[in-house]
């Protein structure tokens, strides 16, 4: 999805820029989020688990029907761009994949309208990428072919009509309170967004929820907004979960495709990848002896946060390579020779489950619109 700017305080939350949200709590005040509770959904993933979903809106709903096993959806979309991704779409599938184990119904949207008037990428480009790579991809990190349902966005007419529709709900003063900017390109991309977030309730008014990093939140603000001015079409407020960002390897700001000696992507070259990690800021001190004597701090160690976010599963192994750091028993670079096993492991997987699921692309469910 289109990426927006968020402002928080003096400082802003830019997915194009290079600030990392250190102070998560003042966000969660700042924008009036939900605080997330493992306590409120049952068998949570490792980042609920681990503090790594951290807030979200209208969170106790979506838990209500989960315990009550009532319908809800869970959605979210692909920006066909580009032949890769990055670990934060790593972990937004991981999470809608939770839901869809918790029976929400699932969509994916594949953004080609917004790919071609954002970043020129033509429709017929779009979908092949999509269908190439993105959608195998997202399949590979676990989502189950058989319950998504995916449509492209040039076919959905309803979203388009949806987003005429709620273009008359917005004021060019809000849009821009949103946003900070109110550029015909921006404006259009997010009524559109709001027709997608809100498509799956055409069939059926039902809760949904729509994972995304904290940047995306102002998209889940304006969809809010329009729902509550357009109270004869009886929609839910659509509710929306959080992460954290996935660090940069150097420690320095959150992982992004325009530092790649600190970025890692999917797929990549693993031999570059263990590169990277060995060049990785960690928690280590200054000498072996101070390490052994004093402990490490792997709450500052870029190669703990991959495991704790993406490579360990299990939390008694995460916790056991969290006190050897503490104790000075694990050193840095043994660490990171871990480190680089489990990522050329986990890449080698990756790899092979896309090529095994773009077998499976022509069988999947995708919406067949008049």
């Amino acid at each position: 999805m289109n990426q927006p700017i968020l402002y928080f305080m003096t400082k802003i939350i830019d997915p194009y820029g290079s600030e990392l949200v250190e102070d998560y709590a003042k966000v969660i005040k700042e924008f009036g989020l939900d605080s997330f509770s493992v306590k409120k959904f049952p068998k949570p993933n490792k980042l609920m688990r681990r503090g790594v979903v951290f807030a979200g809106r209208d969170l106790e709903i979506v838990s209500k029907c989960i315990k009550e096993k009532k319908p809800f959806y869970v959605l979210s979309g692909i920006m066909p761009t580009n032949d890769k991704i990055h670990f934060g779409t790593k972990m937004v599938v991981e999470n809608i994949r939770y839901f869809q184990e918790q029976g929400a119904e699932t969509y994916i949207l594949i953004a080609d309208l917004e790919a071609a008037a954002a970043r020129g990428v033509s429709l017929e480009e779009g979908r092949k990428r999509a269908m190439d790579f993105h959608i195998p991809a997202y399949l590979a990190l676990g989502l189950d072919p058989k319950k998504t349902i995916f449509y492209f966005q040039s076919d959905n007419k309803a979203v388009m009509h949806m987003a005429y529709e709620f273009s008359k709900k917005i004021t060019l003063n809000e849009f821009r309170a949103i946003y900070g900017v109110a550029d015909p390109g921006r404006i259009m991309s997010a009524v559109t967004q709001v027709g997608d977030v809100l498509f799956p309730q055409l069939k059926e008014r039902m809760p949904g929820i729509i994972p995304v990093g904290i940047d995306q939140d102002p998209h889940i603000r304006l969809a809010r907004d329009v729902v509550k001015r357009s109270k004869d079409k009886k929609f839910f407020p659509v509710s929306s979960l959080y992460h954290k960002y996935t660090p940069s390897l150097d420690g320095r700001v959150k992982m992004s495709k325009s530092r790649p000696e600190s970025c890692i992507e999917l797929p990549e070259d693993p031999k570059q990848v263990c590169k990277k990690i060995m060049r990785a800021k960690t928690g280590g001190r200054d000498t072996t002896e101070e390490q052994r004597k004093k402990g490490g701090q792997p709450e500052k160690c870029m190669i703990f946060e991959f495991y704790k976010q993406h490579l360990i599963e299990d939390d008694k192994e995460l916790q056991n390579i969290y006190d050897r750091c503490k104790k000075g028993e694990l050193l840095c670079g043994e660490d990171k020779q871990l480190c680089c096993k489990k990522m050329t492991a986990f890449l080698k997987d990756f790899e092979e489950k896309v090529k095994q699921n773009k077998k499976k692309v022509d069988k999947l469910h995708f919406i067949q619109f008049k």
